[in-house]
């Protein structure tokens, strides 16, 4: 899953992008309200946490825009302020939830889940993907084959879940990097290939096939 967080507070932005990055996003970050809103509506994104205090466009506006486009993207504000009518200012912009400044990061990342799960759940997805004897629940993040869990690391697990939501389909290294890391990566691209191999090794060797210049494909029979 792919964040956007737009926070004119670099320190915070960078930290929320880190801790963020750890949980098996990824995540892009801007620092202006404009650049934000660009983005927004540029990019394909399942989240935004959006800050309301920001240069050039506030958070207020940047809502308001995006709705009025007809984007529906989830989007959790967050503001130094505190006070009902910020909160209800901010709701009546379209912004899906609120968090007030200073907040716990467990929290953040507890509303940030719980956004992503109602969305998928709005959209008629189950959050458990069955593949033969392969069962992934993305909500839980565990990962079944047969009768035993898998244990995988968050960037493992995104991996893995990209190729889920595409199964039977090809999907490229560059998508794979795209989503599970960011679009600034300037790594190594062969990154994607030590994810892979690992994901055989721990799954099935031929769970995951490669097309050769064309990507990976996720097989959806055993």
């Amino acid at each position: 899953m792919r964040l956007l967080i737009v926070e004119d507070e670099k320190r915070l932005a960078l930290s929320l992008a880190r801790g963020l990055t750890a949980e098996g996003y990824a995540v892009d970050v801007v620092h202006d309200g404009r650049e934000g809103l660009h983005q927004a509506s540029e990019g394909t994104y399942d989240l935004v946490i959006l800050d309301i205090m920001l240069p050039g466009l506030n958070g207020y506006r940047v809502c308001a825009a995006l709705r009025a486009a007809g984007h529906d993207v989830p989007i959790l504000m967050l503001t130094a302020k505190d006070g009902e009518y910020d909160e209800a200012e901010g709701l009546d912009t379209g912004a899906d939830d609120y968090l007030t400044k200073p907040f716990s990061y467990v929290v953040l990342v507890a509303r940030v889940k719980a956004l992503l799960r109602r969305r998928g759940q709005g959209a008629g997805a189950s959050p458990v993907h069955v593949h033969g004897d392969l069962k992934v629940d993305t909500a839980a993040r565990r990962v079944f084959l047969g009768e035993d869990e898998v244990a995988l690391t968050a960037k493992e697990f995104s991996v893995l879940e990209h190729l889920v939501l595409r199964a039977g389909e090809v999907v490229s290294k560059s998508e794979i990097l795209e989503h599970v890391w960011d679009f600034a990566y300037d790594g190594d691209p062969n990154i994607v290939e030590v994810y892979v191999s690992t994901l055989r090794r721990k799954l099935r060797a031929g769970l995951i096939r490669t097309v050769r210049g064309a990507g990976y494909r996720l097989e959806t029979s055993r």
